[in-house]
């Protein structure tokens, strides 16, 4: 049968539908860069109402408005008040004064002659924006039928090796081709009841690491870990052999630890990732995958040899598949990272022939990006090329042929963006909902995980409820031959999950905790951090106020009060004291429901009457943005408020920064370095400041503790939090 993985069209325009904001189920989230057909138009909502925030008149006319105004004109002056034009409205009057019953019974019968047959009801997928319709087409559309896979035995070649005949310890046999059916269960009911055992690596250690693995597992502590010393040591197919040499020529103490756990089959949750670090953990992670997908089907292939011999044991079991053909899931935030994943694949498989292989270039990949000299490495990495966040690809192979853009259920590997494969599910109660050809996925990797929480971590988490889930539909499955922890509904104990992100943050740490319940166990890399308050450039004072909460369902509102009661004061009184003088205020907020709260107090509050101020946010179009931030610089506004998903994907460098409030610490200690040593700096060094003028106040409570040890450090962090002398802390 026909499979469609996406609707036709998609609308890419200025609506909630297309991005929403975190609340809505199809939303791109705030901060949406935009995609590859809007290269310059990362953030939200061009057409979101503006709110003047200034507490200044001002009166602002465009031509915008007036041609819409004359538009109107014109059209009551041809059309007349009901949509008439004069002619016909002359007409139907003097119809209507004659024979007034003959006019409506020859307009009815004309509606009826006229009447076109019902159509179906169908999802409109198109819409006016701004007296256009904006549709962007679905590049990643396939129309193709759902094949059962073909793996005859003609297909087993010596090139895939020998499996048993390789030697060592295999893991992928003991778990997947020859596992002891009697352990797995035991250790999945120690995984159900939570009997997990907690190791820890020595405090000294330079990458601090925590192993849980269930009650019975062979290997509980670190000792009992191997250090791998190359690609050599990995029990890799024969065709990956000599490519994964020339790929990863060696290891280091931790890419040997890291490649022990991932080619071992252990869940993996690695917070240290950086620009520099990313190529090696992609080689790593697309290695360990084809290593799965290779010998997962040799093994289908040699028991389809079994099954075709003359003579057969008419008892014989030999389970080896899923219900669905896709193993590999990989979650990636745009284009150009799934062509970066892609690439690696195809430099490690050598194909002879790639199938579609110049639609995936004209579709994944992009030419020279015209970034500012300002922007930082990691800015660079994350948006260079097809930044598109909204995307899925199917890869199929073959013996000799990779196959890009191939339906779901005939692929090996799928590629796709939260917001991407979330579209592809479908809604929850939608009778289209489609979530079988993730029922048998065996690996998954997300990687920046952290610039997946600036689009929509909700998609993430969607995805992952609908991993391994029991299919709708048999899909020509020969259930026979299925594993029978599939039949049990136990796939998600031995399903493994890597995830890649710079830093840690608590919507990764429950991922980790609730949904990586891998039976080999699962192991998660930390850092120990010295500060990113130390690596300003220059010395400012750098203030950081702890609040009083109870449970994070309080923590805005005690932010909220914290906030009104102990910073707006200062901030009128210094308003007051400095009137004509240029104050350059700055309030970072990392969150946006915090943002329209104190922009709306701001602007409402009796208290805050003689504050101008001006605002920028994810949602901020570019010509509110230019107004912002120029009056901000001149001194008409003396206060500019600026979201965490602003700075994320815009990277503005702003002038005319005199002193930083940060209403939350930043979730990226870069973003840290860029504000407080990039804003405060360029005033400093640039405008002659006087260094004593500048200063920086952060709020925090117990809950920001992830936050607070990158920005401090690890050492200092417990003290912040612990220390019962005061609640507010000083550096200089």
């Amino acid at each position: 049968m026909a499979s469609f993985n996406q609707p036709k069209g998609r609308i890419r325009g200025n609506s909630e539908w297309t991005r929403g904001n975190g609340n809505r189920a199809l939303g791109r989230g705030k901060g949406g860069r935009g995609g590859r057909l809007g290269r310059h138009g990362r953030g939200r909502g061009d057409k979101k109402a503006s709110f003047n925030s200034t507490r200044v008149d001002e009166e602002h006319r465009s031509d915008s408005d007036q041609s819409e105004k004359a538009s109107e004109v014109d059209a009551e002056l041809e059309f007349g008040s009901d949509g008439l034009s004069s002619d016909e409205e002359d007409g139907a009057a003097a119809a209507s004064v004659v024979k007034p019953y003959s006019a409506l019974l020859q307009s009815l019968n004309d509606s009826i002659q006229h009447e076109e047959p019902p159509q179906q009801k169908r999802r409109k997928i198109e819409f006016e924006v701004s007296g256009k319709i904006d549709v962007v087409e679905d590049v990643d559309l396939v129309i193709e039928p759902e094949e059962a896979e073909d793996l005859g035995i003609g297909e087993l070649t010596d090139e895939y090796g020998n499996d048993e005949a390789e030697g060592g310890h295999d893991p992928f046999i003991s778990q997947f081709a020859n596992p002891d059916e009697s352990e797995i269960a035991r250790m999945i009911d120690d995984v159900k009841h939570n009997r997990w055992l907690l190791n820890k690596s020595a405090k000294d250690s330079e990458w601090p690491s925590s192993l849980k693995a269930p009650a019975g597992s062979k290997v509980s502590n670190f000792s009992e870990m191997e250090i791998l010393q190359g690609t050599q040591s990995i029990l890799l197919k024969q065709r990956l052999k000599t490519p994964a040499v020339r790929l990863l020529p060696a290891f280091d103490q931790l890419t040997g630890s890291l490649a022990s756990n991932i080619c071992g089959y252990r869940d993996v949750l690695f917070s240290s990732r950086t620009p520099g670090y990313a190529d090696y953990l992609r080689k790593l992670a697309c290695l360990h995958s084809l290593n799965h997908v290779f010998k997962t089907r040799d093994k289908i292939i040699k028991n389809n040899a079994v099954f075709a011999g003359e003579t057969i044991d008419e008892d014989i079991e030999l389970r080896d598949q899923g219900f669905t053909r896709p193993k590999v899931l990989i979650i990636l935030p745009t284009r150009q990272s799934c062509a970066k994943y892609v690439n690696t694949i195809i430099s490690l498989a050598e194909p002879e022939q790639q199938e579609n292989k110049k639609r995936f270039q004209d579709t994944y990949t992009q030419g020279a990006d015209d970034f500012s000299d300002d922007k930082p490495e990691d800015f660079r990495e994350l948006f260079g090329g097809n930044d598109d966040d909204m995307f899925r690809l199917g890869l199929k192979f073959t013996r000799k042929t990779i196959k890009y853009f191939s339906q779901f259920y005939n692929s090996d590997i799928i590629f796709a963006s939260p917001l991407g494969l979330r579209m592809a599910l479908g809604a929850e109660t939608s009778k289209q909902q489609d979530h079988d050809f993730l029922s048998s996925i065996e690996i998954v990797i997300v990687d920046q995980c952290d610039a997946l929480a600036m689009q929509n971590w909700e998609h993430v988490e969607y995805i992952f409820d609908h991993l391994n889930l029991q299919p709708k539909e048999a899909h020509g499955c020969d259930f026979s031959r299925v594993r029978n922890w599939y039949l049990d509904g136990n796939a998600k104990y031995l399903r493994q999950t890597i995830l890649f992100s710079s830093f840690t943050f608590p919507s990764v740490n429950k991922l980790y905790v609730r949904n990586m319940l891998n039976i080999t166990g699962k192991i998660k890399y930390n850092k120990t951090y010295d500060g990113a308050m130390l690596d300003l450039g220059f010395q400012v004072k750098q203030s950081f106020a702890r609040y009083n909460t109870t449970t994070p369902s309080t923590d805005p509102d005690d932010r909220f009060g914290f906030f009104t009661t102990a910073v707006i004061p200062s901030l009128t009184k210094n308003v007051k004291a400095n009137h004509g003088n240029k104050q350059g205020i700055l309030i970072y907020l990392p969150l946006y429901a915090d943002f329209v709260r104190v922009r709306n107090y701001l602007a409402t509050s009796s208290n805050t009457q003689n504050i101008s101020f001006g605002s920028i946010s994810e949602y901020t179009n570019l010509q509110d943005v230019t107004r912002a931030r120029s009056h901000f610089f001149s001194g008409r506004h003396s206060i500019l408020l600026y979201t965490e998903r602003a700075h994320h994907f815009r990277r503005y460098c702003l002038k005319g920064v005199k002193s930083i409030i940060m209403y939350g610490l930043p979730e990226n200690p870069l973003f840290y370095k860029e504000i407080v040593g990039g804003y405060l700096g360029f005033s400093v060094s640039g405008a002659n400041m006087d260094p004593n003028i500048a200063s920086v106040r952060s709020l925090f409570s117990r809950l920001d503790i992830l936050k607070l040890e990158r920005i401090v450090g690890t050492k200092r962090s417990a003290l912040l939090i612990n220390d019962k002398n005061g609640d507010t802390f000083d550096f200089v």
